[in-house]
């Protein structure tokens, strides 16, 4: 079977995540709002030490924690949340960047036609936006500055310290889509100026189709978010419908372990993708991404004379790789990321993303496959 090195689009599960997922699955199965009975005890229990879990390592408590269906959904909360309040204080400006994801770029274009204006960043040719460049569009009205934590595709990491150190006394909600680092960067995201963090668990080695929303106090009071979508009065009237307690126990053993062996994990991707520079060398690769601001598991690149699809079919019995967001891949086309970054089109048409995690094993034979496979194409 072929070696998986797509984690950034989804993570295999821990087999520790695993096992809790099947106790609420098969045995503690009540319903965390039945608070009459053993079984809805039990369950509520769990959702509150998963709450703990994943809020400790971003430094928040269990109150500022709100589960969704995935970082797709708290992004879209983060941001369309926020239409009434910006409506009622005539604060209709947000600033973002064009290599944001489409789930934060396209609840964007929806507020766009409803009459607010969004400023997108352009990333520089290293693929990092410029504090510079979103501290000069702040204006009277601006609401909210959304930027990534790390970008899902080249796997750079955004200057979000300098940012919410920049904009620490400015009145302006600020939103971290945090889906690639939450559980990797600890640090960074304990920062008390961010006010909204996104997260996914399958990106962490949990479930599926289980995700936070970060809501942080600030001066004692919460982003004035409201829900989306209605039918219920569950985490806390922000996000409606019964709690899924396998996935929440699931997401918030994955937190748990995540903070428990970050360290051994980075170190364990940091010497992999050494070795795959180290080979990437020999074809004069071009890297698309800032090396020095890097997250250790991810390699974005382009070879002369390669094209990305014809990349992919020729190696997929060898290693499982992509040309973008898998959340855009139904219909392929150049990455918006990539072409934020450059207007060559030899590297966009180009450009592949290798993402890797503690869990991958890969073989020196491997890299010889490769070789061979890669001077088929040249």
């Amino acid at each position: 079977m072929a070696v998986y090195l797509d984690c950034n689009s989804t993570t295999p599960v821990d087999p520790e995540v695993l096992k809790i997922m099947n106790q609420y699955l098969s045995k503690d199965f009540g319903n965390e709002g039945s608070h009459t009975h053993e079984h809805g005890m039990i369950a509520k229990k769990a959702v509150h030490e998963a709450r703990e879990h994943v809020g400790k390592v971003v430094d928040a408590t269990r109150n500022e924690v709100i589960f969704t269906s995935g970082a797709t959904e708290s992004n879209n909360i983060a941001i369309l949340g926020l239409k009434n309040f910006a409506k009622l204080k005539n604060k209709k400006h947000i600033i973002s960047s064009t290599i944001e994801h489409k789930a934060v770029l396209e609840p964007l274009e929806v507020l766009k036609k409803d009459g607010f204006e969004i400023d997108l960043i352009k990333s520089d040719p290293s693929g990092r936006v410029k504090v510079d460049d979103i501290i000069s569009k702040i204006r009277d009205d601006t609401l909210l500055i959304s930027l990534m934590h790390v970008n899902n595709e080249t796997g750079v990491i955004q200057p979000i310290d300098e940012l919410a150190h920049r904009i620490n006394k400015k009145d302006i909600f600020f939103h971290v889509d945090a889906s690639q680092s939450y559980g990797k960067i600890i640090e960074t995201l304990k920062n008390k100026r961010i006010d909204l963090i996104s997260v996914s668990g399958h990106k962490i080695y949990g479930p599926k189709g289980i995700g936070v929303l970060i809501t942080r106090l600030r001066d004692f009071q919460k982003p004035p978010l409201e829900p989306i979508s209605y039918g219920g009065s569950q985490e806390r009237g922000l996000r409606p419908g019964t709690l899924p307690v396998f996935l929440i126990a699931g997401l918030g053993k994955a937190s748990e372990i995540a903070l428990r062996d970050y360290k051994k994990r980075n170190e364990f991707n940091k010497n992999l993708q050494k070795k795959f520079l180290i080979f990437l060398k020999q074809y004069q690769a071009q890297i698309n991404g800032d090396l020095n601001n890097l997250l250790e598991n991810t390699i974005n690149f382009s070879i002369k004379g390669i094209d990305s699809e014809a990349f992919i079919l020729t190696t997929k019995d060898i290693i499982s790789v992509s040309n973008g967001s898998a959340c855009t891949s139904a219909l392929y086309e150049p990455s918006h990321v990539i072409k934020s970054m450059t207007n060559d089109q030899e590297i966009i048409k180009g450009a592949i993303r290798m993402s890797w995690c503690h869990q991958t094993k890969i073989h020196d034979e491997i890299f010889k496959l490769l070789d061979s496979k890669i001077k088929s194409l040249t």
